[in-house]
């Protein structure tokens, strides 16, 4: 490599001594000259005066010299500056040919270099953080000091404005269970799981907190409600099928053993256990029944057949359907308002609809045995209605009738045959439909189920193939 600076500081110097020189030789020949004509002491003192003027001149060249050489490094020193307050984007511009020039050079490679590094640091930093957004977890990371250095958005969503970065731990998490788990991950250095039931009203989470390299931790939060709820159900329901299966069992081992005793039993107790127990069979096919439709109308390959159909031509179907129940029953089925808007639905999910509602009043309408079915237009929907006139549900039922196995009175369901599982047919062949359902009743007046169906323009053509369910 050249040493271009100390060449041009060696030939400065070089330059000043023969300058000197020059000046010296020009000014003590002229003082030689007039040395007869002055005295001794003048001619020593323009001697002197010559060699600082001399001095001075060469001390003015290498200022300015030097001066440049300076400014050089003063703009190197702030471009130093600027990198380490975070201007990558820095250049040095420096047009001469030494070796400050070769070291501005090599600072603008550095400098570029770090730019996209941390552009791609950055880069990376903005993936993993759109990563931790996407998922459904919510995710928090932890400093050693026990403060918050990041949160994705879904735990954002669920702490609100109490978490925020640089803000305690304790402050923006207030679960115990979550807290003990960061205390384990960050004290003992360990993966830590548990349980938080505390940390959202209502929800149910898993916790894992796990340690991380620079001392802090990183803590999952896996919201597992519709898990736990899927389960709670799940278990609900096997209790229920298994209640509902052991008592016509129960029943019919028992008149089947009694019979099985009685070497000579009478051919009226015979004929009587028989019924019996036709009756406990008849009852375990219905609700047999009833769950395989329910399970079929649950899975994702259900499919319905809509087309369009009169609300009034629903209901008088539906009516004429069942007016033979109803006389046998003793009991008058009668049709109110009646319009007729097209909605668009399957005929056969329709009919089960009505007549589950229909078998369901008649079973309470013993004491005013009169059922009443309407169709009324309320805004852009059709308002279907199937009120009897019995004894009533009381309001804290209303909300859970829909529910499987559900029973206002479950002596009297049992007696008549109810499954309990009827209404939560319907309810989900009407959510299929894109409507609702719900019930209202007074003690002593009767009840009414209302459900509706959107109104089907005129000029909007029925779907050619069958939808499926939702």
């Amino acid at each position: 490599m050249k040493r271009k600076v100390f060449s041009k500081l060696l030939g400065l110097f070089a330059l000043l001594l023969v300058f000197h020189a020059v000046i010296i030789e020009i000014l003590f020949h002229r003082i030689v000259r007039n040395a007869a004509q002055r005295p001794q002491h003048v001619v020593g003192q323009e001697a002197l005066f010559s060699g600082v003027a001399a001095l001075l001149l060469a001390l003015l060249l290498a200022a300015w010299f030097s001066r440049s050489i300076s400014m050089r490094l003063r703009r190197m020193a702030d471009f130093a500056l600027q990198i380490a307050e975070g201007h990558l984007d820095a250049r040095l511009d420096d047009r001469e040919n030494d070796e400050l020039t070769m070291m501005a050079q090599a600072l603008n490679v550095s400098a570029a270099r770090l730019e996209s590094s941390f552009a791609e640091l950055d880069n990376r930093r903005r993936e993993l953080a759109a990563l931790l957004d996407s998922m459904q977890e919510a995710v928090v990371a932890i400093s050693c000091d026990r403060r918050v250095s990041w949160s994705n958005t879904v735990m954002q969503r669920y702490a609100g404005t109490f978490i925020r970065e640089g803000i305690g731990l304790a402050s923006a998490i207030r679960d115990p269970d979550v807290l003990r788990c960061v205390e384990g991950a960050l004290g003992r250095r360990e993966v830590t799981t548990g349980r938080a039931i505390a940390f959202v009203p209502g929800r149910i989470f898993e916790v894992n907190a796990a340690p991380t390299p620079g001392g802090g931790a990183v803590v999952v939060l896996h919201d597992v409600t519709a898990v736990e709820s899927a389960e709670k159900s799940r278990r609900e329901f096997i209790a229920n099928v298994s209640h509902e299966l052991r008592t016509p069992l129960t029943s019919i081992s028992g008149y089947v053993e009694t019979l099985l005793e009685d070497e000579l039993p009478k051919p009226e107790t015979t004929r009587e256990f028989l019924a019996i127990i036709l009756k406990n069979a008849q009852r375990m096919n219905r609700l047999t029944e009833d769950l395989l439709e329910l399970a079929s109308i649950e899975s994702k390959d259900y499919q319905l057949h809509p087309q369009r159909i009169r609300a009034d031509q629903l209901v008088t179907d539906a009516v004429e359907s069942l007016a033979g129940i109803a006389v046998e029953s003793g009991i008058a089925l009668e049709t109110g308002t009646l319009v007729e808007d097209m909605v668009c639905a399957d005929e056969y999910a329709l009919t089960q609809v009505f007549g589950n509602l229909i078998e369901n009043a008649m079973k309470y309408a013993r004491s005013s045995p009169r059922i009443l079915v309407s169709a009324t237009r309320s805004g852009n929907q059709v308002e279907f209605c199937v009120r009897d006139f019995g004894p009533g549900i009381a309001s804290e039922h209303l909300e859970r009738i829909f529910e499987r196995f559900y029973r206002v009175d479950k002596a009297r369901s049992r007696e008549s045959g109810g499954t309990g599982l009827g209404l939560a047919i319907v309810k989900h062949i009407l959510q299929i439909h894109g409507g609702t359902i719900w019930a209202e009743s007074e003690l002593g007046q009767g009840t009414a189920f209302h459900f509706t169906l959107p109104i089907v323009a005129p000029a909007e053509a029925a779907p050619s193939q069958p939808s499926p369910a939702a």
